[in-house]
């Protein structure tokens, strides 16, 4: 019970359900998420920070940039089974999101 509560309380939060619901489209680092949600790398890292803590996300490290991930040993989870199917992109942020990866965002920022 006590994950399940830490997966809601994790979502709660607006930016954090957006950081989470990008994840679900693929991994990004801090710079790319900045750039799609056009909010602080501080505001973002902070709301990573919590659902890391949940064990909804997981990083890693190619080079020099930390990557973000959803965290795989959840995706049987019915719980993130009904996000996936349930949660969408606001058309913004979809559109960052394309962008983003068309422009390389990542290859041209300086974020770890």
């Amino acid at each position: 019970m006590k994950s399940y509560y830490k997966i809601f309380k994790a979502l709660s939060d607006e930016t954090r359900l957006r950081i989470y619901s990008l994840l679900l489209h693929g991994e990004l680092c801090v710079c790319e998420l900045k750039t799609i949600l056009k909010m602080e790398q501080s505001r973002i890292s902070h709301g990573l920070r919590i659902l890391k803590e949940a064990d909804l996300v997981v990083s890693s490290r190619v080079g020099k940039w930390k990557i973000y991930s959803i965290n795989k040993k959840n995706k049987n989870n019915k719980i993130i089974q009904a996000l996936k199917e349930e949660i969408k992109l606001s058309v913004r942020e979809e559109n960052n999101l394309q962008k983003c990866k068309k422009e390389n965002v990542k290859s041209k920022m300086k974020c770890s």
